[in-house]
């Protein structure tokens, strides 16, 4: 049995420890994950009776095109539906955006320290992947047009990004896609938009009909709380999303997920209530952070990239003793942690913990 050459060395993506496996192995009874960016106050109340009442139909094939949830996420957006596609999630967007453009030897250009499924799926399709050094935990967008030559296909860009949670402007966005040659996509990642609090972020919507090279990723796995469900979604010009359709597998969203996603879209009060004290858990965080005399990025996503001035595995492996599950591990940032804004008690949690790691790797030194 043979597989593709190019993809037998590729690394397996990781996602954050499960809480199960760590009470199992350390034989925990309490554990706190701030590990991937979950919502830690949960689904919507409205999302939970829109999921059991959907449980009546689970024996029935989901809506294949999403026609309802799209018709509603078409109005809110204020767009038509013919500019949506939904997927498993926007990582599965992101797959698809790689199984319909990419031809082995096509150039794809993103961030040296950003959400690694770009590289993984460019690389299953045969594309190269050309990494530019953030500066300032931040895209250097002006190193990236550099960077744009007659093979570059498509140019990623994570906005808040992740791992560091920096955000780029809508003048500093605009300014650099007013650049970017036409025939170049340009993927806008905004998993973490609806965190985002500070006023120079940009709409991204309303450059759809400017740049029509343009294709937004959302999802409903962070403040909508439905990361299980896996659904996310990409918007774009209706001839770009036909041709990522035309790649995507039927049935790819169930029809549990469409239904809590058009609950949760529906209850943009719960959105709000969530947004601030995510705010206010920022705020928390970085406090602890001052008086430890900790660096960090500006956070404007729900989460903290942090520099603990030791190896990150070390700090992971001493954390997660304590119950503690954080991320570690970013290759250009080999001191630094990223940490989830969780509540205000798992926020206080976390801070006990580092504080003791902290003091413990001190003695030890």
């Amino acid at each position: 049995m043979k597989p593709k050459s190019h993809i037998v060395n590729l690394p397996v993506y990781q996602p954050g420890k499960p809480i199960e496996d760590v009470k199992r192995e350390l034989g925990l009874d309490e554990v706190i994950k701030l590990a991937s960016n979950e919502n830690p106050y949960g689904a919507s109340p409205k999302v939970k009776e829109a999921i059991l009442a959907e449980l009546e139909n689970i024996s029935i094939y989901p809506d294949g095109g999403a026609v309802e949830l799209t018709a509603d996420l078409a109005s809110s957006l204020g767009v038509n539906a013919n500019q949506i596609i939904f997927g498993c999630g926007s990582d599965e967007i992101i797959a698809l955006l790689a199984r319909a453009f990419f031809v082995p030897g096509d150039e794809t250009i993103m961030a040296d320290q950003t959400f690694s499924v770009y590289k993984s799926n460019a690389d299953i399709e045969g594309a190269i992947s050309i990494e530019v050094p953030l500066v300032d935990g931040t895209h250097d967008l002006d190193a990236m047009l550099d960077k744009i030559n007659d093979h570059t296909k498509m140019i990623w860009v994570c906005n808040p990004n992740n791992p560091t949670g920096t955000i780029l402007s809508e003048q500093v966005l605009t300014a650099f896609l007013e650049k970017v040659p036409g025939d170049v996509l340009v993927v806008l990642d905004e998993a973490y938009c609806e965190y985002v609090t500070d006023l120079s972020y940009p709409n991204s919507i309303q450059y759809l009909d400017k740049y029509p090279n343009v294709v937004i990723l959302r999802t409903f796995s962070k403040i909508y709380g439905l990361a299980s469900l896996r659904i996310g979604y990409g918007v774009g010009q209706p001839e770009v999303i036909k041709l990522i359709n035309q790649v995507r597998e039927p049935f790819n969203t169930t029809r549990v997920a469409q239904a809590a996603a058009k609950a949760a879209l529906k209850d943009q009060e719960y959105i709000a209530t969530c947004r601030a004290a995510n705010a206010a858990g920022i705020v928390q965080l970085q406090g602890a952070f001052d008086r430890l005399g900790l660096e960090y990025f500006p956070a404007h996503g729900n989460f903290i990239m942090v520099d603990v001035r030791k190896p990150s595995g070390d700090i992971f492996e001493a954390l997660l003793r304590k119950g503690i599950i954080i991320r570690g591990g970013h290759s250009k940032y080999p001191t630094y942690i990223r940490v989830t804004v969780g509540s205000q008690e798992q926020n206080k949690a976390f801070i006990h913990a580092l504080e003791q790691v902290l003091e413990e790797e001190k003695a030890h030194a």
